[in-house]
C-alpha cells in the first residue's frame, strides 16, 4: 500500500517514513500542498498522512482540495496542534482521523490501518470471504482454523484483494501495491503470484471464495455462496 506523507520537517518526515516502511508500506514524501497534489494526480496513492502547518498553506486546504476533486483516499492528519478547534476544522475539511504529535509509532500504524479499513467498509481488523479470514492488523490469512503459509508478497496480494473485495484490480495496481513504483518487474509476475496463491488457498480447503480473472482487466475476490470449493481460474 502506498502512503503519501505530507510533512515539511525532514526529520519528522524521515521518522514517519521509517515507521511506515517497517510496517510494510511504501511511502512518498511531499513537503508542500503543491507537490502533494502533483503526487496525488500522477501516482496511485492509497492514503495521505497530512501535517497541518505547511510552507504554502494550511494542510486542511489540501484535504478540501482532495475531497473537492472526489479523490477517495483516506486522510489521517498528524499535527502538533492539539486544540479541539483544530481537530474539528480538519475533520470538517475531509480528514478521516486526527493524531496529535508526539505519538507512539504503533499508535500511528493502528490509527492508519483503522481509517483504511473504515474507508473500504471494514469496521474490524479482519475480512471474511467464505471460509477465508484475512487479519489486516496481524498480517496473516487462514482458511477456517488453518493458517496459510504465505510469503510477504502473497499476503500483500490477498490483503489488497480483501480490502477491495468485489472490485476488479488491475495488474498495474498490484505492481504498485507490491513495489511502490521501485524496480517493478513485468506485469506477468502477477499471474505467477496469483497461481501460487490460488493453489495454497485451494489446498487448505477453501470454500465459498473465488479469485476470478477478468480478462483484459485484472483480478477480483468474491464470495461465492453457492460454491463448496475454491474455483480455480486460469
Amino acid at each position: 500500500m502506498h502512503i503519501l506523507v505530507v510533512e515539511d520537517d525532514p526529520i519528522v518526515a524521515d521518522i514517519l517514513g521509517m515507521t511506515l516502511e517497517e510496517a510494510g508500506y511504501f511511502k512518498t514524501t511531499a513537503n508542500t500542498i503543491e507537490t502533494a497534489l502533483f503526487e496525488l494526480k500522477h501516482s496511485q496513492i492509497d492514503t495521505v498522512l497530512l501535517d497541518i502547518n505547511l510552507p504554502d498553506g494550511d494542510g486542511t486546504r489540501l484535504a478540501r482540495l482532495i475531497r473537492k476533486n472526489h479523490m477517495p483516499v483516506p486522510i489521517l492528519v498528524v499535527s502538533g496542534n492539539s486544540g479541539i478547534d483544530d481537530k474539528i476544522t480538519a475533520i470538517g475539511a475531509g480528514a478521516d482521523g486526527y493524531l496529535t504529535k508526539s505519538f507512539d509509532r504503533y499508535e500511528l500504524v493502528a490509527n492508519l490501518e483503522a481509517i483504511i479499513r473504515r474507508t473500504h467498509g471494514h469496521s474490524s481488523a479482519t475480512v471474511n470471504v467464505g471460509n477465508l479470514i484475512v487479519d489486516l492488523s496481524r498480517n496473516y490469512a487462514k482458511i477456517g482454523d488453518t493458517r496459510l503459509d504465505l510469503t510477504a508478497k502473497e499476503f500483500r496480494i490477498i490483503e489488497f484483494l480483501a480490502l477491495r473485495k468485489g472490485a476488479v484490480l488491475s495488474k498495474d495496481a498490484f505492481l504498485n501495491h507490491l513495489y511502490g513504483g521501485i524496480d517493478q518487474p513485468e506485469p506477468k509476475i502477477i499471474d505467477v503470484f496469483m497461481c501460487k496463491l490460488r493453489r495454497k488457498i485451494a489446498d487448505a480447503g477453501a470454500s465459498g471464495v473465488v479469485i476470478d480473472t477478468i480478462w483484459g482487466q485484472g483480478y477480483i475476490l468474491r464470495e461465492m455462496r453457492d460454491y463448496d470449493a475454491m474455483t480455480i481460474s486460469a
